[in-house]
């Protein structure tokens, strides 16, 4: 079995440009997370490398657009209605106020801005043309442009498309097996759905998921194989990290070895190498040398700003020391 898949993937040897492949088969999968965590690292940036720059992470921003009250149950979202957090409802940010944060971000050297809201799906009406605007405007600001609104129509992915939006976020969180025990409220078929809509307008797909949720390895599989069998893969892949919130159901889960993380990113970089993979939620969690090693398992890209959404996130000036002590930097201004 090893043979075979050396053969298939050829990475150890770090002499050939990896291909990119639709077609990963769950045992491949396994092999490659599996692996002895230097040969693991070590392919995952010979792949890396030959897709990305190395020493250059996209800093993102992202903002919540309107916050609380989903009636969605996700066992990890404070955002939830169902979920006692303390968590003040905020009605939709104006545009003013939204193209203002994105302008700050650009400022602080982000090239990307995203802007989520906690809905189940996207309202018709004045709220989305709203966030119509909201995109218009941060593409005017030379920035490329991300949404999270919940479940898109067809005809709302086109508008979102022709108001220049660059990628549309909707996670699979986890696998198909293990969903049903996070999330009741939305179905694995619905999230699909969504996604072929966004495809089909001709806006890049963000999509990856959260670790730590109390999920066996074989779910982090599966939901790896749900990511890569995708054609074209998803341009963004964010692997998140599950942040622990008094008042949501996995408020007591148990923390997971951080290593993990390290093996989620280089095996979604291995499957995914054109992708940007993005160490997302939970970074307050891992020391800043586990983060290093996210990094050179390719992860190339970050959130930038104290809260993700709603939750803490390091700030800005700590992320730079940390790049600067990896000689690494943030990726220019186009």
């Amino acid at each position: 079995m090893n043979e075979t898949i050396n053969g298939r993937i050829q990475l150890l040897n770090g002499t050939l440009t990896p291909q990119l492949r639709y077609d990963w088969a769950l045992k491949e999968i396994e092999w490659i997370y599996t692996l002895p965590l230097p040969d693991l690292v070590f392919a995952a940036q010979t792949v890396h490398r030959a897709y990305h720059r190395p020493d250059e992470v996209q800093a993102c921003r992202l903002l919540s657009i309107k916050t609380g009250g989903c009636p969605e149950d996700c066992g990890y979202c404070p955002q939830s209605a169902h979920h006692d957090t303390g968590l003040a409802r905020q009605p939709l940010m104006g545009v003013e106020q939204t193209l203002a944060a994105a302008k700050q971000a650009r400022d602080q050297g982000a090239t990307r801005f995203c802007m989520g809201a906690a809905w189940r799906s996207a309202p018709n009406g004045d709220d989305f043309l709203q966030v119509l605007k909201m995109v218009q405007g941060v593409r005017a600001l030379g920035l490329e442009a991300c949404c999270t609104l919940g479940m898109l129509t067809e005809k709302q992915a086109e508008a979102l498309a022709a108001a220049g939006l660059t990628a549309y976020n909707h996670n699979l969180d986890t696998s198909p097996e293990f969903y049903g025990e996070i999330i009741t409220t939305r179905t694995y078929e619905d999230r699909l759905q969504t996604l072929k809509r966004v495809r089909k307008a001709g806006i890049t797909i963000c999509c990856g998921g959260i670790i730590g949720m109390g999920e066996e390895r074989e779910d982090r599989f599966r939901l790896l194989e749900q990511l890569a069998t995708q054609k074209p893969h998803p341009e963004s892949v964010p692997i998140n990290l599950l942040v622990r919130v008094k008042g949501t159901p996995l408020e007591e889960q148990q923390a997971i070895d951080p290593l993990e993380m390290v093996r989620m990113i280089a095996t979604a970089r291995i499957l995914m190498p054109a992708s940007m993979v993005r160490l997302s939620a939970g970074r307050l969690s891992l020391t800043e040398e586990a983060q290093a090693l996210c990094f050179l398992a390719g992860a190339n890209s970050i959130f930038m700003g104290e809260k993700l959404l709603t939750t803490p996130n390091p700030e800005i000036d700590h992320d730079r020391r940390l790049l600067g002590r990896l000689g690494m930097h943030f990726r220019p201004q186009p």
